[in-house]
């Protein structure tokens, strides 16, 4: 049954979520690759990815969602060059789309050449996003598995005399760039040597680690920042008075405890009351083990990132270091619909695929969403029904724990492989998800 407190779209001013039309429509044209990248959720085991291009009558069923469509993005885990109708995909929805809306897609840039770029662009394509994840070839190669920093080069150069040879053109370049402790060094430079080869924006993410060993390649805390600035203001309260808060873990169970082991007990006590007062969650056994100098190093290679993009002129968007205690979806915000390359309709890039991830420290298991199949229903009777609907109201709600922080993670609501609710009863796994928080990052 429709619900009837969603909004007819007749002014863009109205939320993208409660409107009748998907805003974003992102499309994995293909799940075949011609790399092996080591943060890829199909080298994640157990994923089960099957390999397979988007059919054109496929393409076709979405057809009713592209007049209202702002934007159209043309990947899921597969690189989109590979798609043997990728161009006449693109002229179609550019038929279609109203005035001012774009069409893009990432790409690992190792199919394009001039021609195929000339292709693109008079095909109608307005972004393309290259991974480039280091400006050494040794250490683009270890990331890249299959891949070599000469293509790039080629890609931006093709791009380029695309771009002259079809004077007038609005087309945009930009980079995404996975950073990790292997590689965050290299990225002021790399965005230098962007901007200057003509890439107008730059978007930087964090790798999901999807095994335990993983978690060493990730520059991000999984404590908030309120949780962390909490933390230090108790750390220096007890400093003060010669109390060091850091021996909590190791005196909290002994049945006896000196005068002074009590007076560091109460400053932690005094902390978790001042959390639970103000909302904000601690998971204490993840702030006594933070590691503040490598917090540090990331934090002045992003400020150096910063300097660098201002000085060559490219637009930077950076993924927050902490997760954030107040989330925003922008995937469900800006109204964003997934669609697999086999049809299937889904909400967010966390919930497109079936993968374990370490994204908190701890294993999960992600089952994907699925609200219906274009075989079966149209994109916006999918869009309109009343599950979907119901799933996105509750999520901009955002009436769910941060599993990230909690001290009682994980828990048998998240970790199972079949999730049914969160210890707030709701349907949504989106307590566990870091996308809100401002981790990861994509083309959007």
């Amino acid at each position: 049954m429709r619900n009837m407190n969603l909004i007819d779209p007749t002014t863009s001013t109205e939320p993208c979520a409660l409107r009748r039309h998907p805003t974003k429509l992102f499309v994995e044209t293909t799940t075949r690759c011609n790399l092996s990248c080591v943060m890829c959720v199909k080298q994640a085991e157990g994923c089960g990815i099957t390999e397979g291009d988007m059919a054109p009558s496929t393409f076709a069923a979405l057809e009713p969602a592209l007049p209202t469509a702002e934007a159209l993005i043309l990947n899921g885990v597969g690189e989109p060059l590979l798609h043997p109708g990728l161009e006449g995909f693109i002229t179609r929805a550019k038929a279609l789309m109203p005035a001012g809306s774009w069409v893009g897609f990432q790409s690992n840039g190792l199919l394009l050449d001039e021609a195929r770029a000339l292709s693109l662009l008079r095909a109608g394509l307005d972004k393309i996003c290259l991974s480039l994840d280091a400006f050494s070839p040794d250490t683009y190669q270890r990331i890249r598995e299959g891949g070599q920093l000469l293509s790039i080069e080629r890609a931006f150069d093709a791009i380029a005399k695309a771009k002259a040879a079809l004077p007038g053109n609005t087309f945009q370049l930009g980079i995404e760039f996975v950073v990790m402790p292997s590689n965050m060094q290299e990225l002021p430079t790399v965005l230098t040597w962007a901007a200057a080869h003509g890439a107008a924006f730059a978007i930087v993410t964090h790798a999901l680690p999807y095994t335990e060993a993983e978690t060493t390649s990730i520059t991000y805390e999984t404590c908030s920042a309120e949780a962390i600035e909490l933390f230090r203001k108790w750390q220096a309260k007890a400093a003060a008075e010669d109390a060091d808060i850091y021996r909590y873990p190791r005196i909290i169970w002994k049945y006896s405890k000196s005068a002074e082991e009590l007076r560091v007990v109460g400053f932690v006590e005094h902390m978790k009351a001042e959390a639970e007062q103000s909302g904000i969650y601690l998971d204490l056994k993840k702030l006594f083990t933070l590691d503040l100098a490598h917090m540090e190093r990331t934090a002045q290679m992003f400020q150096q990132a910063r300097q660098a993009a201002d000085a060559c002129g490219i637009d930077l968007k950076l993924p927050e270091l902490l997760l954030k205690e107040t989330r925003r979806c922008d995937f469900v915000e800006e109204g964003g619909m997934f669609v697999s390359w086999d049809g299937e309709i889904f909400p967010c890039y966390f919930l497109w695929h079936h993968y374990h991830c370490f994204a908190s420290g701890w294993q999960q298991t992600v089952k994907p969403r699925s609200f219906g199949n274009l075989a079966e229903k149209s994109a916006l009777d999918i869009w309109n029904t009343g599950t979907f609907q119901a799933f996105r109201e509750n999520v901009i709600r955002y009436d769910y724990p941060y599993c990230a922080s909690c001290s009682l993670a994980p828990c048998d609501y998240v970790q199972t492989d079949n999730f049914e609710q969160d210890c707030h009863i709701n349907a949504e796994p989106c307590g566990s998800c870091l996308w809100c928080m401002g981790i990861f990052q994509c083309l959007r």
